[in-house]
Formats: C-alpha cells, sequence, structure tokens
C-alpha cells in the first residue's frame, strides 16, 4: 500500500476512534479494536497495515495525552504542535483532542508514567515537530504525514518535541 493510502487510513482510523469513544465507555484500547475493525470491513487495508496503522494512532494520541495540559487552549496545543493551530483542519483537530483527552483521563486512572516515544522513517504521524536523534534536526508536518529519513544526515530514528 502506498503512503497516501496509509495515510488516509490513519485518518479514517482516528475518525472511527473518535466515534467509538464519544458512544461508549470502552477503554482506548477496546475502542482502538472496534474502529480498527469496523475498518477492516470497508477497505483493502490488510491486518499487518491495520495494526501498523493503530500503532502509529495510538503512539500519538498517547504522546498528546501526557503532554497536554487538562484544558487545551490554543496557545499549549501551540507549544504541542510547535505551530499555529489555526493551520489544522477543524474535524482532524477536534477528533485528535477528544482521543488525547480521553486518553489522557484513561491514562491518569492508570496512573502511567510517561515515556519516551520513538518514531522511524516510514511511521504515519499527527501534525506536530520532530527532532533527529542522531543530528538535532527538526522537521515539522501540518498533517498527517510519513516520517522520511532526516534530510541532513539520513538517519530513521525521531523524537516528537
Amino acid at each position: 500500500m502506498n503512503k497516501n493510502n496509509l495515510i488516509n487510513a490513519y485518518l479514517d482510523l482516528m475518525g472511527h476512534l473518535y466515534e467509538v469513544m464519544d458512544d461508549t465507555l470502552h477503554s482506548f484500547a477496546d475502542s482502538l479494536d472496534i474502529a480498527k475493525e469496523k475498518i477492516s470491513k470497508v477497505s483493502d487495508l490488510t491486518n499487518e497495515e491495520l495494526d501498523k496503522v493503530g500503532h502509529f494512532l495510538k503512539r500519538d494520541v498517547e504522546h498528546a495525552a501526557q503532554g497536554l495540559a487538562g484544558d487545551a487552549d490554543n496557545e499549549s496545543l501551540s507549544e504541542w504542535f510547535k505551530f499555529d493551530v489555526q493551520l489544522l483542519e477543524n474535524f482532524t483537530l477536534d477528533a485528535f483532542l477528544g482521543l488525547a483527552d480521553k486518553t489522557r483521563i484513561e491514562l491518569a486512572k492508570l496512573e502511567q508514567l510517561a515515556t519516551k516515544h520513538i518514531y522511524h522513517s516510514g511511521d504515519i504521524t499527527s501534525p506536530g515537530t520532530f527532532i533527529c536523534d542522531a543530528c538535532g534536526k527538526e522537521i515539522a508536518f501540518k498533517a498527517a504525514s510519513e516520517i522520511p529519513e532526516c534530510p541532513a544526515c539520513h538517519s530513521n530514528t525521531f523524537v516528537r518535541i
């Protein structure tokens, strides 16, 4: 599957996950499974591709949930995304923040400590700024995108900043 199809699958999965979590009392993990099942019925994604996209979305939502303040305002969102929130499409932002808030609550209940999420070239990710683990080069995305190799040193490992 090409990267645009994976990016579209990421956005579709986010939309389905948002709907499932909004309509039920399922945990994040259960809601993700339900959303993946819904997508598998209407898409040509393989189970492996669907699991991969699900992993990318889970990683991003957990990271956002751990990083955002209780009351997410434009200033804190701009800081997390590292660019103006007004550039984001409203549905995508609302869905992502809704998931992040619900996940933040779930994480607080479980009292999990924030972990450093590692991102790799080829991963699909939500909007944000990343720094190359090897040389420190920053790359920014204003939409869900595939992470390329570092344009400066060709490394494949990044951290969201």
